[in-house]
Order: C-alpha cells, then sequence, then structure tokens
C-alpha cells in the first residue's frame, strides 16, 4: 500500500532501461520504495539497470516484457500482479524513431506507432484491470509535449504519443472513484541518451528533473503533470496559433 505522503510502496516499470523510469526509481527508493519489478526485454542493460537499483536497498527483479507482444502482456503482467499488490505502474517504454527515415521506410513508422501506442494501450489496459481488482495504486503514463500539436520535425513520433495522451486521459476518467489513479506526465525535451546528437529544444529538462515532478504529482495526486511546469502555458499559446504561422515557426 502506499505510505501517508501518497507514495508508492512496490513499483512495477514498463520500460525498465527508460532513463527517466530509472531516475523515479531511484527517487523512489530513497523514499519508501521496496519492491521494484524491471519490465523489459531481456538484455545486458536491463539486469544493469536492476542491480544499480538493488544497490539502493530495493528487492528488485526483472521481467522479460515486449511492447510489441500485446497478446502477451495479460499473461506476463498478470504473473507479476499475482506477487502481491502493485502500488504504482509506470510506463516509460517508447522510441523516437527517425522522423526522415521513417518517413521513407512506412513500416518504420508503423514500429514507431505500435511501440508508442498499441503496446501502450494494451499494457495500460491489462495494468489498470489489474489494479482495480486489487483496489487501489497508480498508473503513471510517460506521454510528451510533442503529442500536443503537429510539428513537421517529429509528427510520426508526435502523433503516436498524442494518440496515448488521449488514450490516458479518457482512461482516468473511466477509473475515477474506483480506487486507481492515472496520471499523464508530459515532459518537454528530455536530454537522455535517446535524444543526443539533437538540437536542444527551448526549456529542455533531464530524467531527474521529470522523477521530481512525478513524485510531486504522485503526492498531489494530479491527473496531468507538466516538465518543466511552464511548459502548460507555453503550449496553451502555441495551440491557438494559425497553421500558417506554426508551420513557420522554428519548431
Amino acid at each position: 500500500m502506499k505510505d501517508a505522503f501518497g507514495l508508492p510502496q512496490s513499483l512495477l516499470v514498463l520500460g525498465g532501461t527508460s532513463e527517466i523510469a530509472l531516475a523515479t526509481a531511484r527517487r523512489l527508493i530513497a523514499r519508501r520504495t521496496r519492491t521494484v519489478r524491471l519490465a523489459g526485454r531481456p538484455s545486458p542493460a536491463l539486469e544493469r539497470s536492476a542491480a544499480e537499483l538493488r544497490a539502493l536497498g530495493a528487492d528488485v527483479r526483472t521481467v522479460a516484457f515486449d511492447a510489441l507482444d500485446p497478446e502477451s502482456h495479460e499473461t506476463v503482467l498478470g504473473k507479476v500482479f499475482a506477487e502481491g499488490d502493485i502500488d504504482m505502474v509506470l510506463l516509460a517504454f517508447g522510441v523516437l524513431g527517425d522522423q526522415a527515415r521513417d518517413e521513407r521506410v512506412p513500416l518504420n513508422a508503423v514500429r514507431v506507432a505500435q511501440t508508442n501506442y498499441t503496446g501502450a494501450v494494451s499494457a495500460a489496459l491489462v495494468s489498470a484491470s489489474a489494479l482495480q481488482s486489487q483496489g487501489h495504486g497508480s498508473l503513471v503514463v510517460l506521454s510528451s509535449v510533442a503529442g500536443e500539436r503537429a510539428r513537421r520535425a517529429n509528427f510520426i513520433y508526435g502523433s503516436s504519443k498524442a494518440g496515448l495522451d488521449v488514450f490516458s486521459q479518457g482512461l482516468g476518467d473511466a477509473l475515477h472513484g474506483t480506487g486507481v489513479h492515472v496520471m499523464v506526465v508530459r515532459p518537454g525535451f528530455v536530454r537522455s541518451k535517446m535524444t543526443a546528437g539533437l538540437a536542444e529544444a527551448p526549456l529542455a529538462t533531464t530524467p531527474e528533473a521529470v522523477a521530481t515532478a512525478i513524485e510531486l504529482g504522485l503526492r498531489r495526486r494530479s491527473e496531468t503533470v507538466w516538465v518543466p511546469g511552464t511548459l502548460r502555458i507555453v503550449m496553451s499559446a502555441l495551440r491557438h496559433v494559425p497553421r500558417g504561422l506554426f508551420r513557420r515557426l522554428p519548431l
């Protein structure tokens, strides 16, 4: 069960090598979290992530999980929940893709959509059902500010995040009053391995800053978290910029 401050004692990470997820796990372990399950494709990186968190004092195990194999999600995640209650599920997997390449090779674009949206829908629904059955818990979904409005530079990735964001909001509404809390996190440009080599956008942030915002959101039982918070104001303005003008902005 969560502690008096709304922080989880047990955590399931879907996307166990995500830098944001690991920063969040480290922060929560420093508070109250003692049980962590890292779900992802088996790899040395996943095992290193688990070892890092074990060194902080948590009971950590890895779970073989593939976002692109939704037919396995119910079985794989069901086994995790069968071991005991999970206070928080952090849905953190996703791929950025390569916009120029993916436009030329549609199957690459489809893979981005299947990972970021289709796989996430499946994993979120399975997790939400399990959380509802146990009567409590939080589902935290890593969306992106890229899903707020299509940009020429990354509309394939952005469209997948837009779908995930709307889905997660609807799921939160569907679960309202059940004891399950859904929180959508919308970071801006995050300095990480995934964005290495890309031109940095204004109001860039870090995995650690996103983790801090997630902890605060859990304490407040927020439904939407922007990182940094000023992005809420920026995107509110950008949503209303005429399309012809928006097309010419250096975004």
